[in-house]
């Protein structure tokens, strides 16, 4: 049961997952919750390891979860469920690329998309940043500063340095914050 469970749960992440995994966190939050695979607090910290871990944080996401619930098995079912739509899409996009691209009705749809997925994002991290920084009706002080602190310096660095930085950057800056407010 629990590999059925793990295939059609990751195999609809898969199918819906537009936008890349930032626009999936919500879909996979939804699932990984459905089923009580994880605690929004696990699943918090688990987005988290799957962002600094290389790979896509869909399939590192699914990989563990299909691990922690059935082994080996689970782990490689999963992570086939998440990447098979996109698969099978590419596949069937790439032979129909030429004549496709070139139709305005697809590029309605692509630009259509786009606000969508800007949306999903902004709205995934903010609920995110919101989930962790006010814990029950008590506010996180610490990692709403932490938060503050970032956005500022991310801002800052773009206004002098007139480019964005690094996301490698960041998850170190991240880190190390992270490691003086809650280490010490």
């Amino acid at each position: 049961m629990i590999y059925l469970e793990l295939f059609f749960g990751f195999l609809k992440v898969g199918c819906f997952a537009f936008g890349g995994a930032y626009g999936a966190i919500p879909l996979i939050q939804d699932v990984v919750l459905e089923y009580n695979w994880l605690s929004r607090e696990q699943l918090t910290y688990m987005i988290a390891v799957s962002e600094s871990t290389p790979g896509p944080i869909m399939v590192n996401l699914a990989t563990y979860i299909g691990s922690a619930q059935a082994g080996l098995p689970g782990s490689i079912l999963a992570t086939l469920a998440v990447i098979l739509p996109s698969f099978l899409m590419i596949l069937l996009i790439s032979a129909l690329m030429k004549t496709a691209i070139k139709n305005h009705y697809v590029q309605a749809v692509l630009q259509g998309l786009k606000p969508c997925i800007i949306g999903i994002i902004l709205a995934t991290g903010l609920y995110m940043s919101f989930d962790h920084c006010v814990a029950g009706q008590t506010l996180d002080v610490p990692a709403a500063t932490l938060t503050a602190l970032l956005a500022a310096g991310m801002m800052i660095f773009r206004k002098f340095f007139h480019k964005k930085l690094s996301p490698i950057g960041l998850i170190l800056i991240s880190a190390v914050l992270g490691m003086l407010a809650y280490g010490m």
